[in-house]
């Protein structure tokens, strides 16, 4: 086992920190507990800046053309609907929460667009579906949430088709003054409280912040995915450092 592995090991952060369950366990055990208020919560708690992000993670996929797209981490899916603007013939929602992928498939319905997103409960470490079957993958805020990365990103590799591009919205840590320090008294004081307020669920809203700083960013992150087999890697800052897009080709 490499010494970076074993740095990632002793970096692993979860939700409620109980030692007879995995970090896999309870990231889908909060996530069902908070998933009654997770998109209020999600777009109050950035502002809604989050939609503008996806806005453009998507743009970024738009020259391939994408006609079977994957969104690992659906949530209630978010970045799938967002994903329809490239007019894909089929776009598959997964997440280990089904307490998320209810609500997904409820608002699916309400905005009749379920004949083409369909939500799938499943692991992102052990993909239910084919190589080479998606010729997109989005995930948006949760390869952090991987219990491990290099699997979690490997498995997005072995389905994505030839040609095909995996995008990945995830949050990072600004380095340059005022977004730094405005965007970590932000996170550290008040993601957590007003979460808890709303949420009922002090460790989910603390766990944001705690995940965030412990996750591999920026060349780092690239590193990693260059590492797993993925090509002409190319990353995107949005909102000061807020966020960063990467972007990573199976060829």
């Amino acid at each position: 086992m490499s010494e970076e592995i074993k740095g990632q090991e002793k970096k692993v952060v979860k939700p409620y920190g109980a030692e007879n369950k995995s970090k896999k366990e309870e990231v889908a055990e909060m996530f069902d507990n908070i998933s009654a208020k997770y998109d209020f919560l999600n777009h109050f708690l950035s502002l809604g800046i989050d939609k503008l992000w996806r806005k453009k993670a998507v743009k970024l996929l738009r020259k391939g053309k994408p006609k079977t797209i994957l969104d690992i981490a659906t949530g209630t899916g978010d970045f799938a609907l967002e994903a329809l603007k490239l007019n894909p013939e089929k776009i598959v929602g997964l997440d280990i929460s089904q307490g998320m992928l209810e609500k997904g498939r409820e608002k699916m319905k309400k905005r009749k667009v379920d004949h083409i997103i369909s939500m799938t409960l499943g692991d992102s470490e052990s993909l239910p579906f084919g190589d080479g079957e998606f010729d997109a993958i989005t995930v948006g805020f949760g390869v952090r949430n991987f219990e491990n990365l290099e699997k979690g990103l490997g498995e997005m590799l072995r389905v994505l088709s030839k040609g095909g591009t995996a995008a990945i919205l995830e949050f990072s840590k600004p380095k340059k003054f005022p977004v730094k320090q405005a965007f970590g008294f932000y996170s550290r004081y008040m993601i957590p409280f007003i979460g808890k307020m709303i949420s009922k669920d002090k460790s989910a809203y603390t766990y944001l912040p705690e995940s965030v700083e412990a996750f591999p960013e920026g060349q780092e992150f690239a590193d990693i995915l260059t590492k797993v087999g993925y090509k002409n890697i190319r990353t995107y800052l949005v909102s000061g450092g807020i966020a960063t897009i990467y972007l990573g080709e199976k060829v």
